[in-house]
């Protein structure tokens, strides 16, 4: 970013402590064990009905 030094000294702080919490997020992402047997595609608990052998159940 070419602007930092035009922006103030908090906000830069505020920056890189964002910048340092997402490589953590995604450091702690990468460490989860993968699931075997889950479903393919969005959580059904986050993106609707859960659908198994043609049963939907609406949560």
């Amino acid at each position: 970013m070419s602007d930092k030094k035009e922006l103030p000294e908090a906000a830069i702080r505020a920056l890189a402590e964002a910048e340092e919490r997402r490589i953590a997020r995604e450091a702690e992402l990468e460490a989860r064990p993968k699931e075997l047997g889950g479903r393919d595609g969005p959580d059904p608990a986050r993106y609707g009905d859960w659908e198994k052998k043609g049963i939907a159940i609406d949560f």
